[in-house]
C-alpha cells in the first residue's frame, strides 16, 4: 500500500460531526462540487434545502467526522455502513493533507475495508483515491446516480498481515 501522509502540525483535526456544523457541511458540499466538477449539472437545490439534507439524512444515516485547523471546518467525510458517501474539502485547502487526514479516519472505522462511487470524469478525485490504495470494482453508464454520469465503484481493502 502507498505511504501515508501524516499531519503532525497539530494544525488539523478530526473530530465527529454535530448537527450545529450542517450549515458549515452544507457549504462546503456546494462549494467543494462547484469548484472541482463543472461538468456536474447546475446545482437546483439551495444552501437551505442541503442544509436540512445534511441534518436531516447526512448526519442521521452515516457516520461523518469534519476537519477542523485553525477553529474552522474545512472538510467532511461521512461514511454509510462501508461506503464512503462524500469526503469533501474546502475548494482553498486541497492539496494540503486534509483530505488524506478524512480518508485515514473512515479507514480506521472500516477494518474491512470501504468502496465509493466515483464520476469517471473526476480525474483527480480517481488518482487520490487510486494513491491511497482504491482499486476500480466496476464501472457504470449513470443510470445509479441522480446526475445520470458515468461512474465507478472502487474499493480499498486492508493489507492483513499473515
Amino acid at each position: 500500500m502507498a505511504e501515508q501522509m501524516t499531519r503532525d502540525d497539530g494544525r488539523t483535526r478530526i473530530r465527529c460531526a454535530e448537527e450545529a456544523d450542517a450549515a458549515v457541511i452544507a457549504s462546503i458540499h456546494m462549494a467543494s462540487r462547484s469548484a472541482t466538477m463543472p461538468y456536474l449539472p447546475p446545482q437546483k437545490r439551495d444552501h437551505e434545502q442541503v442544509t436540512r439534507w445534511v441534518r436531516d439524512v447526512l448526519l442521521k444515516q452515516c457516520r461523518t467526522w469534519v476537519a477542523v485547523g485553525d477553529a474552522e471546518i474545512t472538510g467532511y467525510a461521512a461514511l454509510d455502513g462501508d461506503m464512503l458517501e462524500d469526503l469533501y474539502l474546502r475548494p482553498d485547502v486541497r492539496r494540503q493533507g486534509i483530505g488524506t487526514l478524512l480518508l485515514d479516519e473512515v479507514r480506521r472505522h472500516s477494518p474491512d475495508g470501504v468502496s465509493l462511487h466515483v464520476f469517471q470524469q473526476n480525474t483527480e478525485a480517481r488518482a487520490f483515491y487510486e494513491r491511497h490504495g482504491f482499486t476500480v470494482l466496476d464501472t457504470n453508464n449513470g443510470d445509479r446516480n441522480m446526475e445520470n454520469l458515468p461512474d465507478m465503484t472502487l474499493r480499498w481493502t486492508p493489507d492483513r498481515i499473515i
